[in-house]
C-alpha cells in the first residue's frame, strides 16, 4: 500500500458515464477495475466505491515510477436531471474519478512523482498487471496445494462445507488482465483487469462480463490461482446483456487441475447464502459472502456508456468492488447461480448479479457449434410494480389474471423506450403494459428473451394495455446482431462505425447513422470527445458506413471539405465545420472486421489516397482597422496571418495535437512568417496559413530557435493574390515606460488593438514542467504592457507610430498546474532586435547555424552578487553599463552535453561577469554566444574570479529527427528539454508518450523512462534499440518481474521467448519490466526526418518479421502517438 499513497500525485481522472437512475432508485457500478485510460471528456465526474480500482492502480509498484500530469479539461456539459442519491459509475471502462471516497494521497511539491520504491513482495500486482509469479516445482496435479486459502477466506468462522466448496471453486476462477486497444462504440481505449471463471474446461471457455470482453478490439490473458497464465481471446460478447466468453488453451495449464463450474440459474433463490469469488479490489483472490435478497431488480443503469437492459438482476449484500466484474456467485454446493456485475456506489454494501439463463443458452450454442441467435424489437421494457401499473392502465380484470397465473410475482413489464423507426415504432408506446406475447401471459424478461431469440425474422403478437385499453400488435423480430456493429473504418485519423443499438437506446434515437468512435487527425471537431453522428461529408449525405466509405474514397489528400454532424446529446442542432482531409500521415483507409474464430479484428485496406491537387491562386483582401491613430499602424494588418498547426504524432513531450495563433509576415515575397514555438513546436506537423481570412495555403517549417521561443515557417506566395505586406522589424530596443501600440489576436481569433505603455522588461524564467519535459524559452528578456488586452491575446505585436514592429507578442508554454492540471501559458513580448540576425540569414536562403552555451541563467542583484564574491569594481561597472537594472547572471542549471569538457564549461552557481571582454548585464548581451565557437569569459566561482575559455555547442542536433513507435510507446532520443532538466542521461532511448490500450500502457512503460537494455543487450541509442526489438517475436512473452537482471535461460523454460526491458526512471531509479508485443494492433514503426519525402518524414513499419516502407497492413487508428498521454493523462488534446 505504501507506493499507492506515496506516488498517486495530481491524479485527475475522467469517467465515461453521466448519471442516470433506474426506476428502483438504485445506483450501481460495473465491477471490473480500470486504469487511467478513457479518452472521453467533458462528462460529469462521479464518486466511486471506496475500494474500486483507484486503490488498485495506486497499489502497483510501477505507478511509483512515472511522472504524471494531465491535459486541460474542457467545460462539462449540463448535468442530467436526477436524484442526488442516484450515483452510478461504470467500472470496467475506466471509471475512476476525483470524487472517490478513497482519500487522495498528497501531491508532490514540485509536480514530479516521487522516486520509485521497490516492491517488498507483498504488494498487489493490480496496476502493472504482473502477477507475482512464484517458482513452482514440476509435479503432479495431486501436489497442488491451496495453502493461500487461509489468507483470502472471509473473516470469521466458516463451515467446513463452505471451506471445501471454496477450495474447489478458486481453482476455476481466473484474473483477467486485458486491453481494449482502441475506442469502439461505448468503450474507450483502456487497460484494466477483472475476473472470469471456467465454464467448459475441455474447450477452454471462460465466462465474464460483456463490459470486460468489450465491444471492440481486445487482447489479454488470464492468471490462474497458482499464477500460471495463458492468453485468452473473445469468442462471444452479448449485444445487450452483460456477459461474454473468452477462450484459452487448456493444455497450456500444466501445474493444476482445471475444471468447470456448473451453471445453475435454477438454484438462485431469495434467502440463499452465496459467495462471490474473484479479483475484488484488485486482489489476486477475494471471497465475499452475502445473501440473495431480490430476484426481480431492473438492470442497473451505468449512464453514458454500456448498460444492460431488458433483463432482471439479482440483489445481494456482498460489498464487492473494483476488479470483481465477472466473478462467479456460488452457492454452498459450488454451483454458479449468478454472475457478478455491479453494485451501489454510495457506500451501501449492495451488489447486483446477472442471472445465468441467457449465458447458459449461449454456452450450449458455442459447445454445439450453433449460432447464438438474438432477437429484439427495439423496445426497452422495465419491471414495474402492480400499483404503478394500475396508474398506467392495468385493469382489475387483467391484474387478477396475472396474479392468479403468477402468484409470487409483484411486477409487470412496461415499455420504457421505443426507438424511432424501429420495429416497435408506432406500435408500442411508452407506458404500455405488456400482458401477452404470442397468446402467452408473460411477466419475466427471461421468457421474453426466449421467445424473441427463437423468433428472429418472424412476427410476434403482443397484447398491451394502454390507458386501460387493450391493444394487440404484430411486430417482426429483428436480428440483434445486425444492429450491433462488428466493424469500423479508420480514415484520416478518425474511426467510425454504424450507430449501435446500445447508443441508440441510451439517447432514444433511431438506430442508424455513422458514429464517430475516435475523433483524431482530421476529425478533431470543436469538442475532442466522440459521440458525433456524421451527417454529410463534402456536401454528400452519409446515412450509413458504406456510403461514408465511398464518399471518403473520392476525396483527394489535403482537401478541405465541409462536414455536418450532430452530437448524440443534442440531436436538435446540426453543426457545420471544415475538415482538412489528411491522407498523407494516414495513408490507408483501413476496415477492421471482428473475427470470432481468432479473437482478432482483421484489417483490410479499402483505398489508397488520391493524390493532392495543387490549389489555384486565390484572391483575398484584408480588413480595415478602425480608429487607429496612425495609418501605418492600421496598415500593419496586412502582415498578419493565422497559423494552424496539427501534429499527427506527439514528440518532445508536447501536450497538444493541435494549436493555432497569429503569425507575422517578415517577407511577403518569400512567404516567410514568424510565429511562436508554442504554436509550432516541431516540424513533424501539418501547417496551414490563412491569409486575409480568405486564402488558405500550406506551410512548412524553415527554422526553429532552440531558446528564444519562435519559429519561422514558409508558404508559397504564388498561391496568394492578396496585398500581403512585410512587417518592418525595429532594430532599436524598447525601454521601460515607452509608449507603444498593441495589436493582437484574442481567443476567438479577432484582431483587437489599443495604445499602451511598456511596464517592465525583465529576464524571464519560464518554469520547467517537472512531469514531462517539453520545450520552453530560456535566457530571454520578456516585455509586459499596461493594456488588459495583453492577457486576452496569445499572439500580436507592439508597434511604433510609423508601423515598425518593436516586439512580438508570443505565447510561452510553461508548466502544468498541479491543482488545475492545465498547461500554463504566459503571454509576453519579445523585442525584435534579437530576431534580426536570424531573419537576415533566412531571407538569404540560409539555415542559421546557431551555437549556444548549454546553461540556464537567472539574474541576481548586487547585494547577492557581493555576498557571492563579486568585487566592488565589477559592481561599479554594472551600475554604469546598465542604468535600468543593476544585475548580473548566475548559472542555475547546466544542460547535459555528452561530450562536454568539464574544464571548458560553466558550473551551476557561477556568476558570469563578461564574455569576450564585454560586461554581461542584459539578456541581449548573451546573444554573442550564438555566433562564436569559443568565448572568453570571466566568472566568479566559489568567491574566486576565474578566466575561462568556454566552448559553445551547436544547436543543429537539438531537434528530434528520428522516432520509433514500439508497443504503443513513442520513443526517441532525449530531446533538448530533457537534457536541460537532467544531470545525467541514462540512455539515448527515451519514452516520450504512449497510447492507451497498448502494451506500453498495460505493462507500465511510461513517459520519462529511459530504456537501457533489451533482453540483456545494452541499447545506448535508438538504432541499437530498434535492432533488438525487431527481433522479438510477436506476443510470445510471458509476464513476470525479476529481482535481478538474469539471463533468460535461468528464469524460464527455453520454449518461451522472454522480452525484457531494463529501464531507468527520470529520477535515476533502475527497474525491469517484461512485456508482450502485439504487432497486430501496435506494429513497430520508425519515423525518420527526410527532406526528400513530401511529408518531410519517412515511415518504415516492422511487422511480422517484414520491413515495410510506409504504413503497414495492420494497426489501430493513426500513426503512433495519436491518442497518447505524456504524463499519465493527456489522452485527449486540443
Amino acid at each position: 500500500m505504501r507506493p499507492a499513497l506515496a506516488f498517486c500525485r495530481r491524479l485527475r481522472i475522467t469517467n465515461s458515464s453521466s448519471l442516470v437512475a433506474d426506476s428502483a432508485k438504485k445506483s450501481a457500478t460495473l465491477r471490473s477495475t480500470t486504469r487511467l485510460g478513457s479518452p472521453l471528456r467533458n462528462r460529469p465526474t462521479i464518486p466511486l466505491l471506496e475500494s474500486t480500482f483507484l486503490g488498485v492502480f495506486n497499489n502497483s509498484p510501477l505507478f511509483a515510477r512515472f511522472h504524471s500530469s494531465s491535459s486541460s479539461p474542457s467545460p462539462p456539459p449540463a448535468p442530467i436531471d436526477r436524484s442526488p442519491d442516484q450515483t452510478v459509475t461504470m467500472n470496467g471502462t475506466n471509471q475512476m474519478t476525483t470524487r472517490s471516497k478513497r482519500k487522495e494521497p498528497p501531491h508532490a511539491v514540485d509536480g514530479r512523482r516521487s522516486k520509485h520504491q521497490r516492491s517488498n513482495g507483498e504488494e498487489s500486482s493490480a496496476d502493472n498487471n504482473t502477477p507475482d509469479l512464484q517458482e513452482e516445482e514440476d509435479g503432479e496435479f495431486d501436489d497442488y496445494d491451496d495453502h493461500r486459502l487461509a489468507t483470502v477466506l472471509p473473516p470469521g468462522p466458516d463451515t467446513a462445507e463452505w471451506q471445501a466448496t471454496i477450495e474447489n471453486v478458486v481453482r476455476n476462477v481466473v484474473s483477467i488482465r486485458f486491453c481494449q486497444t482502441c475506442s469502439f462504440d461505448t468503450d474507450p481505449a483502456l487497460t484494466s483487469e477483472a475476473t472470469g471463471f471456467i465454464v467448459d474446461a475441455e474447450r477452454g471457455y471462460i465466462l465474464t462480463n460483456r463490459h470486460v470482453v468489450g465491444s471492440g478490439p481486445f487482447w489479454g490473458y488470464c492468471v490462474f490461482d497458482n499464477h500460471e497464465e495463458v492468453d485468452a481471446y473473445p469468442v462471444y460478447r452479448d449485444p445487450v446483456h452483460d456477459f461474454g466468453f473468452l477462450k484459452f488453451d487448456p493444455k497450456a495449464i500444466r501445474y493444476m487441475p482445471v475444471a468447470a463450474l456448473p451453471l445453475r440459474p435454477d438454484l438462485a433463490k431469495v434467502g440463499i447464502e452465496i459467495r462471490v469469488v474473484g479479483n475484488d479490489a484488485g486482489e489476486k483472490l477475494s471471497i465475499l459472502s452475502g445473501v440473495i435478497s431480490r430476484l426481480d431488480r431492473n438492470a442497473p443503469e451505468y449512464g453514458e456508456g454500456y448498460s444492460d437492459f431488458n433483463t432482471c438482476y439479482y440483489q445481494a449484500s456482498a460489498a464487492a468492488s473494483g476488479g470483481s466484474s465477472g466473478s462467479p456467485v456460488v452457492n454452498i454446493d459450488g454451483c454458479a447461480v449468478a454472475l457478478q456485475a455491479g453494485g451501489r456506489a454510495d457506500g451501501a454494501a449492495t451488489d447486483y448479479f446477472l442471472p445465468l439463463d441467457r449465458p447458459l443458452r449461449a454456452l450450449k450454442c458455442l459447445q454445439e457449434g450453433k449460432p447464438i441467435t438474438r432477437g429484439d424489437i427495439q423496445c426497452q421494457f422495465l419491471l414495474k410494480p402492480f400499483d404503478e401499473c394500475r396508474r398506467l392502465g392495468l385493469t382489475p380484470k387483467w391484474e387478477a389474471q396475472m396474479r392468479k397465473a403468477f402468484p409470487k410475482e409483484t411486477n409487470l413489464l412496461v415499455a420504457e423506450i421505443v426507438l424511432p423507426e424501429g420495429p416497435s415504432h408506432r406500435k408500442i408506446e411508452e407506458g404500455d403494459v405488456l400482458i401477452k406475447v404470442n397468446c402467452e401471459l408473460l411477466t419475466q424478461f427471461i421468457r421474453l428473451d426466449d421467445i424473441l431469440d427463437s423468433s428472429v425474422g418472424k412476427p410476434v403478437k403482443l397484447l398491451l394495455l394502454r390507458g386501460g385499453q387493450e391493444v394487440e400488435v404484430e411486430i417482426e423480430v429483428g436480428d440483434l446482431h445486425k444492429i450491433t456493429p462488428d466493424r469500423f473504418v479508420s480514415v484520416a485519423g478518425g474511426s467510425f462505425h454504424d450507430l449501435s443499438y446500445q447508443q441508440a437506446r441510451l439517447y432514444g434515437v433511431a438506430c442508424k447513422g455513422v458514429y464517430s468512435c475516435e475523433l483524431g487527425g482530421s476529425w478533431r471537431f470543436d469538442s475532442a470527445e466522440s459521440g458525433h453522428i456524421i451527417c454529410s461529408v463534402d456536401n454528400k449525405k452519409t446515412p450509413d458506413l458504406d456510403t461514408f466509405i465511398e464518399v471518403l474514397k473520392g476525396i483527394p489528400d489535403k482537401s478541405r471539405v465541409v462536414v455536418t454532424y450532430k452530437h448524440l446529446r443534442d440531436m436538435h442542432n446540426l453543426h457545420t465545420t471544415i475538415v482538412y482531409v489528411d491522407r498523407h500521415w494516414y495513408k490507408k483507409m483501413k476496415l477492421a472486421v471482428r473475427n470470432d474464430e481468432t479473437g482478432l479484428w482483421d484489417f483490410t485496406n479499402l483505398s489508397d489516397p488520391l493524390p493532392a491537387t495543387r490549389p489555384p491562386p486565390r484572391i483575398g483582401d484584408f480588413i480595415k482597422l478602425e480608429n487607429t491613430p496612425h495609418p501605418a499602424i492600421a496598415d500593419l494588418v496586412r502582415s498578419f496571418v493565422q497559423v494552424n498547426c496539427a501534429m499527427p504524432v506527439k514528440l518532445d513531450g508536447f501536450p497538444k495535437n493541435r494549436k493555432w495563433g497569429m503569425g507575422v509576415v517578415i517577407d511577403a515575397d518569400l512567404g516567410l512568417v514568424l510565429v511562436s514555438r508554442a504554436i509550432v513546436p516541431y516540424d513533424l506537423c501539418d501547417i496551414t496559413v490563412t491569409i486575409a481570412d480568405s486564402v488558405v495555403v500550406e506551410g512548412k517549417v524553415v527554422f526553429l530557435h532552440p531558446l528564444q521561443n519562435y519559429a519561422i515557417i514558409q508558404y508559397d506566395p504564388t498561391l496568394v493574390k492578396a496585398p500581403v505586406a512585410s512587417a518592418k522589424l525595429s532594430a532599436e530596443p524598447l525601454t521601460q515606460g515607452a509608449s507603444t501600440y498593441f495589436i493582437g489576436y484574442n481567443r476567438i481569433g479577432r484582431i483587437v488593438h489599443a495604445a499602451t505603455t511598456v511596464t517592465e522588461i525583465f529576464a524571464v524564467t519560464i518554469p520547467a514542467n517537472p512531469g514531462a519535459p517539453r520545450y520552453r524559452a530560456m535566457n530571454v528578456d520578456a516585455i509586459t504592457v499596461e493594456s488588459s488586452l495583453s492577457n486576452q491575446c496569445g499572439s500580436g505585436v507592439l508597434v511604433a507610430q510609423d508601423g515598425t514592429v518593436q516586439a512580438l507578442w508570443l505565447t510561452y508554454l510553461g508548466e502544468r498546474n498541479a491543482s488545475t492540471h492545465r498547461d500554463e501559458e504566459y503571454h509576453l513580448g519579445f523585442a525584435t532586435p534579437a530576431l534580426l540576425p536570424v531573419v537576415k540569414q533566412v531571407r538569404q536562403g540560409l539555415i542559421p547555424k546557431i551555437r549556444m552555451l548549454s546553461v540556464e541563467f537567472r539574474t541576481i542583484q548586487m547585494s547577492q552578487a557581493r555576498l557571492m564574491g563579486v568585487g566592488e569594481d565589477w559592481i561599479q561597472q554594472v551600475a554604469l553599463a546598465n542604468t535600468a537594472n543593476h544585475q548580473l547572471f548566475m548559472v542555475t542549471k547546466r544542460t547535459f552535453e555528452p561530450n562536454e569538457q568539464e574544464e571548458s564549461c560553466l558550473r551551476e552557481g557561477d556568476i558570469l561577469l563578461s564574455l569576450n571582454g564585454s560586461i554581461i548585464t542584459k539578456t541581449s548581451d548573451l546573444d554573442v554566444m550564438y555566433e562564436h565557437e569559443e568565448l572568453d569569459a570571466v566568472v566568479v566561482r566559489e568567491r574566486q574570479e576565474l578566466r575561462l575559455r568556454l566552448s559553445t555547442v551547436a544547436a543543429d542536433d537539438v531537434e528530434t529527427t528520428r522516432a520509433v513507435s514500439f508497443c504503443g510507446a513513442i520513443i526517441h532520443a532525449p530531446h533538448h528539454a530533457v537534457r536541460q532538466q537532467i544531470s545525467k542521461l541514462h540512455s539515448g532511448v527515451y519514452v516520450s508518450a504512449r497510447t492507451r490500450g497498448s502494451p506500453a500502457y498495460q505493462y507500465g512503460l511510461a513517459p520519462t523512462n529511459f530504456i537501457t537494455h533489451v533482453n540483456g543487450r545494452e541499447t545506448p541509442d535508438l538504432p541499437s534499440f530498434l535492432a533488438e526489438v525487431v527481433k522479438i517475436p510477436d506476443n510470445t512473452c510471458r509476464l513476470f518481474f525479476l529481482s535481478h537482471f538474469l539471463p533468460i535461460r535461468t528464469c524460464r523454460t527455453p520454449l518461451i521467448a522472454d522480452f525484457r526491458l531494463r529501464a531507468m526512471t527520470f529520477d535515476s531509479v533502475p527497474w525491469v519490466v517484461t512485456m508482450k508485443k502485439n504487432d497486430h494492433y501496435f506494429p513497430t514503426m520508425e519515423l525518420i526526418k527526410d527532406n526528400t519525402d513530401p511529408c518531410g518524414w519517412r515511415r518504415i513499419t516492422y511487422e511480422g518479421g517484414k520491413v515495410i516502407e510506409g504504413e503497414g497492413p495492420d494497426g489501430v487508428v493513426g500513426p503512433a502517438g495519436e491518442s497518447t498521454d505524456m504524463d499519465m493523462d493527456c489522452g485527449v488534446c486540443d
